[in-house]
C-alpha cells in the first residue's frame, strides 16, 4: 500500500487524541460561553448550546457547532465568529493545549435533520411499510420452524 492510500484511509475518522481534545474544548467553551458577558447585541443574554467541536488532524482549527436555544441562528453564529479571538483567549485560560486551535462557529444542523427523519418516520404510509416489513419477518421466522 502506498502512502497517498495509507494516509487517506488514515484520515476518514478522527483519531483519538482529535476526539478528546475536541471534548476538552467543547466543555470549557460551554462553561466560557455561559458566563461570557458580550457586548455584541445578537450574543448578549442568549442562551447557546456548544454541540461538538471537531479538531483538525494537527488540532490547530477547531469547527464549534452550536445551536441557540431561541432566537434566530444566523445572527449567533455571525456574532460568535466575530468574538473568535476573545473566546480563544479565554480558552487558552481554561484549556492547556502546545498550540490553540482558531475557532470557527457554525450552526449545529443535526437536530434539525434528525426531527425531519422522525417526521418521514410517523407518516402513515411509512408506518404501513414497515408494519407489512414486520408481518413478512414474523411469517418468514414461523415458516422455519419445521413440522411435526
Amino acid at each position: 500500500m502506498n502512502r497517498n492510500a495509507h494516509n487517506a484511509r488514515k484520515s476518514k475518522a478522527p483519531s483519538q487524541r482529535q476526539l478528546r481534545v475536541g471534548e476538552e474544548i467543547r466543555h470549557a467553551l460551554s462553561e466560557i460561553v455561559r458566563r461570557a458577558a458580550f457586548r455584541d447585541t445578537e450574543l448578549a443574554d442568549l442562551a447557546i448550546t456548544v454541540t461538538e467541536v471537531r479538531v483538525s488532524p494537527d488540532l490547530r482549527n477547531a469547527t464549534v457547532f452550536v445551536l441557540p436555544l431561541e432566537g434566530e441562528a444566523e445572527p449567533m453564529v455571525a456574532g460568535l465568529n466575530r468574538a473568535s479571538a476573545y473566546l480563544r483567549g479565554q480558552l487558552g485560560k481554561a484549556v492547556r493545549l502546545k498550540y490553540l486551535p482558531a475557532l470557527t462557529f457554525v450552526f449545529d444542523k443535526s437536530f434539525e435533520e434528525a426531527s425531519r427523519i422522525e417526521t418521514i418516520m410517523h407518516r402513515p404510509e411509512v408506518a404501513r411499510d414497515l408494519a407489512s416489513d414486520d408481518d413478512a419477518a414474523t411469517d418468514d421466522a414461523t415458516s422455519d420452524e419445521p413440522e411435526s
